[in-house]
């Protein structure tokens, strides 16, 4: 509902905005689900903006006016399984662990297990059809850099002394990247029958020893 001033301005009422991004928020819900079950059971290229919207209840116009294109929604899925992994918890971990190296070495651990555990059908997927599309390789790409930005940061805070000998913050990026990929987690998890909690153990005890030896 909106009010007139005096000067005959309106104004529109908080409880009507507070609807309109509660609306907003449910119709973005709706349309990332219908995108993530239409990525994941038919692939990227048979997934249409088109075939989104009517899964969602929504028209066209409004999944482009929400997520600008298909590569947004590309993008948003990498968000949503970001939110699966619990960044709020990861973040408290990290920060209760200041000062602590192997205490935060663990937080970003688990945040990785918690991902490729609870959006790994997604990552897979994501990665497979990026060789072949753009947009899907650039959401990917961002992802990986949002994760590496994290993890510079985090590494870049320890003191020089708790590095073993050749080890520095770059170089435990990559390190890191080869061990705890999706790739690992699904030949130990699928392949070898491991648990993702035996998973994030094993990971922490190799880094460890390549990280503070």
């Amino acid at each position: 509902m909106e009010i007139s001033d005096a000067d005959g301005s309106t104004e529109v009422r908080p409880y009507r905005s507070a609807l309109r991004a509660q609306q907003a928020e449910l119709t973005r819900s709706l349309i990332v689900a219908a995108a993530r079950e239409s990525f994941l059971e038919n692939g990227w290229a048979a997934t249409s903006v088109r075939g989104v919207a009517a899964a969602a209840g929504v028209s066209e116009a409004t999944v482009y006016g929400v997520f600008g294109n298909k590569a947004g929604l590309a993008t948003a899925l990498i968000d949503g399984v970001d939110e699966e992994a619990d960044v709020a918890r990861a973040s408290t971990e990290l920060d209760a662990a200041t000062g602590d190296p192997t205490g935060q070495l663990a937080a970003v651990i688990g945040f990785d297990r918690r991902l490729f555990e609870r959006g790994g059908g997604i990552i897979a997927t994501i990665i497979e059809g990026r060789r072949d599309y753009a947009e899907l390789d650039a959401a990917y790409q961002e992802g990986r850099r949002r994760g590496d930005a994290v993890r510079r940061e985090v590494f870049g805070s320890w003191s020089s002394q708790v590095w073993r000998d050749g080890m520095d913050p770059e170089r435990a990026l990559d390190v890191y990247a080869a061990t705890c990929s999706i790739m690992t987690f699904d030949v130990l998890h699928q392949e070898r029958g491991w648990s993702p909690v035996q998973i994030e153990s094993w990971w922490n005890d190799v880094l460890g020893e390549q990280f503070f030896g």
